[in-house]
């Protein structure tokens, strides 16, 4: 036995994957491909006339207005409802504009989505609110061209008002103060309008539906800015009488009684501040001086004041105009 040789067995250990692993190829692979990208498209826009890249931040900005304009390319200007050639020497050179029928129509789009998404908030709201589940069924939400109308109508016998009278009831507080909470943190305009129905107002002379309307409109309105929302973002307050009834057929229906409540949207809240305006489109007539054409003794009749002693007159008696 001790003559033997000893017999050495040699293992090798063979290591997979860990730090020599080949993953590191992968990423590098990527970058290399990100960076050919990226030098090919500095390339391009390098190698590209100024009116090729208007024409390709432009299909980026509206991409429908090549397709529908006859051109899927955007650097083909054939089809282009975005990029129009320079027609005015004082336009800047390589000028994009975008026809003002155009920005209109995407305006009103985007308003009637909010709007879409107001009137969707406003019925989860309804939903999940306990007092305004209360009055669901009184509560009649659409949209209209000047915007969200969200209509308070009687219905089961719960009344906002008592007849005749433009004094809350104390529901209807709670539920123009729930509305209230919502509607104030909007940055839109509101209008409220009250409405009759056509049975005449007996008890005070010369106080009429119309009267009655304006004051309950007003009634609605100290409640919502109660509730939270500012002075400042009522736009309109008016009362229309039984003018505009609910239900055509019964003018004397008490769902004829109701108040409006809108939200407008921005072209009706412009054009309401634009009408009221002194300085508006339609001009100014000042009475105390004659119009064109007048006669010399017109002028002179108007300087000396007696148009108005005519309306006025010294003496008792008919007034003539």
């Amino acid at each position: 036995m001790e003559d033997r040789q000893p017999i050495i067995v040699r293992r090798v250990k063979k290591v997979v994957g860990g730090h020599h692993g080949g993953a590191w190829k992968v990423a590098y692979a990527d970058f290399v491909t990100a960076m050919m990208a990226f030098f090919l498209v500095l390339w391009l826009i390098a190698t590209s006339t100024p009116k090729q890249r208007a024409a390709i931040e432009a299909y980026f900005h509206n991409p429908t207005g090549f397709v529908s304009g006859g051109s899927a390319h955007p650097i083909d200007l054939k089809g282009s409802a975005s990029v129009v050639q320079q027609t005015s020497a004082d336009q800047a050179p390589n000028q994009i504009t975008i026809p003002e029928k155009t920005v209109t129509q995407m305006a009103d789009t985007i308003e009637q989505r909010k709007m879409q998404d107001l009137l969707q908030d406003l019925k989860n709201k309804v939903d999940t609110d306990k007092t305004l589940q209360k009055f669901k069924d009184q509560l009649l939400i659409d949209i209209t061209d000047e915007g969200l109308r969200i209509q308070i109508v009687d219905r089961s016998k719960r009344p906002m008002f008592d007849s005749g009278s433009d004094e809350l009831k104390y529901y209807s507080e709670d539920l123009l103060f729930s509305l209230a909470k919502l509607l104030g943190k909007l940055p839109n305009k509101i209008s409220i309008t009250g409405h009759t129905d056509s049975s005449p107002y007996v008890g005070r002379p010369g106080y009429t539906n119309w009267e009655l309307s304006a004051d309950r409109a007003n009634a609605a309105r100290r409640a919502l800015v109660a509730g939270g929302v500012s002075p400042d973002q009522i736009a309109r307050v008016e009362g229309l009488g039984d003018s505009v009834p609910f239900d055509k057929s019964d003018p004397t229906a008490p769902v004829n009684r109701r108040i409006s409540i809108i939200v407008l949207n921005k072209k009706t809240a412009e054009n309401i501040q634009k009408n009221a305006s002194a300085g508006g489109d339609a001009p100014i007539i000042d009475l105390t001086k004659p119009t064109p054409g007048q006669s010399k003794n017109a002028e002179k009749s108007l300087k000396e004041g007696d148009w108005f002693k005519s309306v006025k007159p010294d003496k008792p008696g008919p007034v003539k105009w």
